[in-house]
């Protein structure tokens, strides 16, 4: 079992020591942290910690890392778009309606179930048993490119760009309404819906900072063709972005219309590029995915751009 020992310094001093790996190592989620200080494979100075203990300076963590799990998710042939693999990542065009991994109501047909069977037991096991490999997540909606992990190596390496904002997402969508500005900036928090748990929203309890960039590429009657950046990662960040702005992505029925308009279910947001530093290689990449048929089918009965 790999081992990281940390030494707190002042600024930490303070933090809950769940809070403060879960900082210091991105691919794993804060309830999996939690779960190791039950087990006790985290110590400070050579003692087991409850899980809601903070952390002093001087202090000495020892975090052992989890064992992975064996997977009981089984692996699938279904046909997978690749842009990009090498032996530390590799780069999917996810297709529209496809899960990213095993959950309730989908137990199969999901990339995972599609990259195991591609890539056997050489996926990354930092994600779980539910997840390997995953760095990053799309919506089942949401078409476009995510990074997976092949090692541990790539995922930490992947996760802590993901974590100082140096891998770079970029997303096209369709959203309701026109705008009176070419660009802008939704710098605002997002966190769990504090009555519905199935959605996200804007507000200030028990949220992270959220930064989506947008742009307006065309002009329709009524709808508008726009570039998002993601600066942070946040769940439905877009989506509730655009939402809170007054232009909900056309056929969000989580948080715009809940019928479906243009004849579409399901958002119309699509992951165009990537752009990453290999984790092994130091080297600058850049992907790119076109705008698949359903994105052309919803321009062209939009009508004529204005």
């Amino acid at each position: 079992m790999d081992e990281e020992r940390i030494q707190i310094t002042d600024e930490e001093s303070g933090e809950r020591i769940d809070a403060l790996l879960s900082r210091k190592f991105p691919a794993l989620s804060r309830s999996l942290i939690q779960k190791c200080m039950e087990a006790g494979t985290v110590t400070v100075n050579g003692k087991p910690v409850k899980k809601n203990a903070r952390a002093n300076a001087g202090d000495e963590i020892v975090f052992a890392f989890p064992e992975t799990e064996s997977l009981p998710v089984e692996p699938q042939d279904i046909p997978l778009d690749i842009v990009y693999e090498d032996e530390d990542i590799i780069i999917v065009n996810k297709a529209r309606g496809m899960v990213v991994h095993p959950a309730p109501g989908h137990p199969d047909g999901t990339l995972v179930n599609a990259l195991l069977y591609r890539c056997g037991d050489s996926l990354s096991g930092i994600g779980g048993v539910q997840r390997p490999g995953i760095v990053h997540r799309i919506d089942k909606d949401t078409s476009g490119l995510i990074a997976v992990a092949k090692n541990d190596f790539a995922h930490q390496g992947l996760s802590a760009q993901l974590s100082d904002h140096s891998l770079c997402r970029e997303y096209v969508a369709v959203v309701n309404g026109n705008f009176r500005e070419e660009s802008g900036t939704v710098d605002k928090p997002i966190g769990r819906h504090p009555v519905d748990r199935k959605r996200m929203a804007v507000t200030e309890k028990n949220s992270k900072r959220a930064v989506t960039h947008w742009e307006v590429l065309e002009n329709y009657r009524g709808y508008s063709l726009v570039r998002c950046r993601l600066e942070t990662g946040r769940t439905h960040q877009i989506r509730v972005h655009m939402a809170s702005i007054g232009h909900p992505l056309l056929g969000d029925g989580l948080y715009g219309a809940k019928c479906p308009d243009k004849g579409l279910e399901g958002q119309c947001l699509h992951a165009r590029r990537l752009r990453l530093i290999h984790p092994r290689t130091g080297e600058k990449l850049q992907f790119e995915a076109s705008l698949p048929d359903y994105f052309h089918e919803i321009l062209a009965r939009l009508g004529p751009k204005i």
